[in-house]
């Protein structure tokens, strides 16, 4: 996942809080909070940025925590919070 290009839902609405961000996903009804600001940060670089890598430097995130970070990300790529970045969508 970390060298692949992932994008926001489109579906998806980001509302910040205190602890994050809450996440609906207005297609499936999902609601998902993100309980780091460092986790709001990678996901909003997502689009900005060639791929998971690049958007968890970014962010800040240390090296040593990218693995964390990845498996946050497939828990919210399950639910299509995030999906993959296709091909024709400019970063």
């Amino acid at each position: 996942m970390l060298d692949e290009a992932w994008i926001l839902s489109p579906s998806v609405a980001l509302r910040p809080e205190p602890f994050g961000a809450l996440a609906y996903h207005f297609g499936n009804r999902k609601l998902t909070f993100l309980k780091r600001p460092e986790l709001v940060a990678v996901v909003r670089a997502l689009g900005e940025q060639p791929d998971v890598r690049s958007a968890l430097i970014a962010a800040g995130v240390p090296d040593a925590q990218h693995a964390a970070y990845a498996d946050a990300l497939a828990g919210l790529a399950r639910t299509d919070m995030i999906r993959p970045r296709s091909e024709g969508v400019a970063a």
